[in-house]
């Protein structure tokens, strides 16, 4: 780092100041004021000058003593500074006020800015949700943070999410048991954790609810959890998937009311039909896979809003251009293409 020192300059002809003079290293150097006149000043190195001065620190440059052989250059010195080439002799803008001050400021290039960058949450309910956030993980998406919410305790042990945001909800209710396939217990248990689940959302500029609707926890928490973040100011985004149809019609109708009730809560509703990914399998595809295919999808929903926000594009999309078009949006429709 070097150090420069800089000084007012009074022309003896006049009682107002013209220009700032800025010292490198004790060297002399002129200053341009409006009669189009020279005026020079030596000061040493230590700033004993009698004139208001201050020491700043910037990143050193070579001086050269020698002219740039670009007329360019010489026209707009700025540009040779950047390069760190010519003359470092840099006037300061005066701003008179009306009294007749001058005041002077520096800043330092180097400065940090204080931008933070969007905090995205994905918030995995019931055993649906949790699993599709644990294949996030073991994906290493970036970016975001994650969080499972739910009534079963012996679940939430066998995620490697962070075991600071495992939330269990409803203690007194289920006693960490799980909901058994029952919505309305589900919806309790998440109103009895309300203010956890405040505190769980709390910071976010955006959230995602995930959740494979049918069952208990997932279809009766997740419009609850929904709701307290967008009732904080919070863009709220749902991503379900609704059950297979093996899996009987009572899950299906409960399936269908969850999702009317997460409509109301959410700025933008994914729905993804766990029966349209089997046309993309083979008819021998095992339970265990399909159901593993329907966690990758979720993943894959989260993932493609995500990445928009949070990995720079060929035309970059920042978190408020995905605000303005998600927020009260509704409805929304997924499409997952590749290209080569």
């Amino acid at each position: 780092m070097s150090t420069c020192t800089s000084a007012v300059f009074m022309p003896p002809d006049t009682r107002r100041s013209r220009g700032v003079l800025t010292v490198l290293g004790g060297r002399v150097c002129p200053l341009k004021i409006q009669d189009e006149k020279i005026g020079y000043l030596g000061v040493n190195q230590k700033g004993t000058s009698s004139l208001p001065q201050f020491k700043c620190s910037a990143n050193s440059h070579s001086v050269n003593q020698y002219q740039n052989k670009d007329p360019f250059l010489n026209l707009h010195p700025e540009i040779s500074m950047l390069r760190g080439e010519g003359n470092n002799t840099m006037t300061t803008s005066r701003q008179e006020s009306s009294s007749g001050n001058v005041s002077e400021s520096l800043m330092d290039s180097s400065s940090s800015n204080n931008f933070n960058e969007a905090k995205i949450k994905v918030v995995g309910v019931g055993g649906g949700g949790s699993n599709a956030v644990n294949r996030m993980i073991e994906s290493s998406m970036k970016g975001v943070e994650f969080w499972i919410v739910n009534t079963d305790i012996q679940a939430m042990r066998m995620s490697p999410v962070n075991p600071e945001h495992r939330l269990p909800i409803g203690q007194e209710l289920t006693r960490g048991l799980g909901a058994g396939g029952n919505p309305d217990i589900g919806m309790n248990a998440a109103n009895e954790s309300k203010q956890a689940i405040e505190e769980a959302v709390y910071g976010s500029d955006m959230v995602f609810v995930t959740a494979g609707m049918g069952g208990g926890t997932g279809t009766g928490a997740a419009p609850i959890i929904a709701g307290t973040a967008k009732s904080m100011g919070i863009l709220t985004v749902g991503i379900v998937t609704t059950p297979f149809s093996f899996e009987g019609r009572r899950r299906a109708v409960q399936a269908q009311e969850g999702i009317a009730a997460l409509r109301e809560n959410v700025d933008t509703l994914i729905v993804i039909p766990n029966d349209k990914l089997l046309t993309a399998v083979s008819p021998s595809t095992p339970v265990t896979e399909a159901f593993n295919l329907a966690d990758d999808i979720l993943r894959q929903g989260v993932r493609g809003i995500s990445d928009i926000i949070t990995i720079p594009g060929l035309v970059n999309v920042d978190f408020a251009d995905v605000r303005a078009i998600m927020a009260n949006a509704g409805s929304s429709l997924m499409g997952i293409g590749t290209a080569t």
